[in-house]
């Protein structure tokens, strides 16, 4: 498996699980475009556009850090347009950003709530729209585009939703995008897939929350390890999936996760929403 020569676009790269997809593509030697807000680091989050770019480099692959608010159509077209010019195109789309507020519904404000689906459903759409041309032509040339979504199978069942409706709706909505793409550009070889956490993974978004302890977490590598494994697949038989890390992991004969554990030794760790 490699992604050497990979052309790869993320959104929200600029720490996390997102930088750590980006430096896994990067020690094979891939071009990846990060495009994100943070271009002065935040001492609560840390991590900027620049920073990751350098972290990229450094791990082997070419980086182009792009400033783009995945909140506006102009930014992302124009983020999209000059990764693919400086490239020579896009095989590979990371939709990583996400903003999350985990409120009761009397408890969620309006702002909140506008937040949400404009970075988790409406930025991942419309980054979508704009890099599926770029993809054609990746699947013309017989270079296995992927469309990965970091976003929960879908599930009608009420617990998923009692406690945070807005939340929860947003990252549904993600996965909605995943279920019709996959299907909408299946005659177009372009694999369209979700990944998902059986566990909570230690990021700094997460350490926010208040009440998380993080040594219950295991470390953003384990979603790198199992986005390289979906995106090495050949994206025309494999698209339409809810991938959840340990299950595509141990699909290659990876059973052992001890490494990805943030505290050596953990048996009992905080599960993630949205799966059972």
């Amino acid at each position: 498996m490699s992604l050497a020569d990979k052309k790869i676009f993320i959104t929200g790269g600029s720490r996390g699980i997102g930088l750590a997809i980006a430096l896994r593509a990067a020690k094979d030697g891939a071009s990846i475009a990060i495009a994100a807000k943070s271009v002065e680091e935040n001492p609560k989050l840390g991590g900027t556009i620049y920073s990751a770019a350098k972290e990229i480099e450094a791990a082997g692959g070419k980086a182009l850090p792009i400033q783009c608010d995945i909140r506006d159509e102009d930014a992302i077209t124009a983020a999209v347009a000059k990764a693919a010019q400086e490239f020579g195109g896009l095989d590979i789309l990371i939709n990583n950003a996400s903003a999350i507020n985990l409120t009761p519904t009397e408890k969620t404000p309006a702002k909140r709530f506008d937040l949400m689906f404009d970075v988790n459903v409406r930025g991942t759409f419309l980054t979508s729209q704009a890099v599926i041309p770029y993809l054609k032509q990746s699947a013309e040339s017989g270079r296995n585009p992927h469309i990965l979504t970091l976003s929960p199978p879908l599930s009608m069942k009420p617990k998923w939703f009692k406690n945070h409706v807005a939340y929860t709706m947003s990252k549904y909505g993600m996965s909605m995008c995943v279920l019709g793409m996959a299907e909408e550009f299946k005659r177009d070889a372009i694999g369209v897939n979700a990944l998902w956490p059986r566990t909570a993974i230690d990021t700094a978004a997460l350490q926010m929350i208040p009440g998380i302890d993080t040594d219950f977490c295991r470390t953003p590598e384990i979603l790198s390890d199992a986005a390289y494994i979906i995106l090495n697949r050949p994206g025309k038989e494999t698209t339409g999936n809810f991938f959840v890390d340990d299950e595509i992991l141990a699909s290659e004969g990876i059973t052992d996760l001890e490494k990805y554990s943030v505290k050596p030794g953990t048996k009992d760790f905080l599960l993630d929403f949205f799966l059972d």
